[in-house]
């Protein structure tokens, strides 16, 4: 019982985390299209409370939900090759976020809010700095993606 109560702590974190990430996206490409800076910079600003409140308490309960699960069921992290690999995409993901997303978005919310103030939005480094939220935000998206995959599939990969 206690092995299941991990478990769906960890598939609904995962769900909170996904789908944060997933509509953060969705948000920000719909406010870009209103070429409005007070639009995208509270869209953008939302974005990264909703990080605050969804994405960082996932990462948190997945962990806790997944190597909870794990030594419930005495399975070895490190040498069962789907928690292994699933751990290295999902640390990768964490790296991108924190390391270059994190960072990208709150340069984009400060140029949007400064954009608003004076009515004259620098679109150029705007949209730049976009098209590198758009590779990292996919990079952070796609990697727990996988690792999803590999918890569901648990095919026979190799641990250490």
């Amino acid at each position: 019982m206690l092995y299941l109560g991990f478990k769906v702590l960890h598939i609904l974190a995962v769900v909170m985390f996904l789908g944060n990430i997933t509509t953060g996206i969705f948000w920000k490409e719909h406010a870009d299209r209103s070429r409005d800076p007070r639009i995208i910079a509270h869209a953008l600003a939302g974005i990264i409370a909703a990080d605050r409140l969804f994405t960082v308490p996932g990462v948190l309960l997945i962990v806790l939900g997944g190597v909870g699960a794990a030594m419930v069921a005495h399975l070895p992290l490190l040498r069962t090759g789907w928690i292994l690999w699933s751990l290295v995409l999902f640390t990768l993901s964490g790296f991108a976020f924190m390391g270059w997303l994190v960072p990208i978005q709150r340069r984009m919310h400060k140029l949007m809010q400064a954009g608003a103030a004076s009515g004259q939005p620098d679109w150029d480094a705007y949209h730049k700095l976009s098209r590198g939220w758009a590779f990292w935000g996919a990079v952070a998206l796609l990697l727990p993606l996988a690792a999803m995959v590999l918890m569901v599939l648990k095919p026979p990969l190799r641990g250490l």
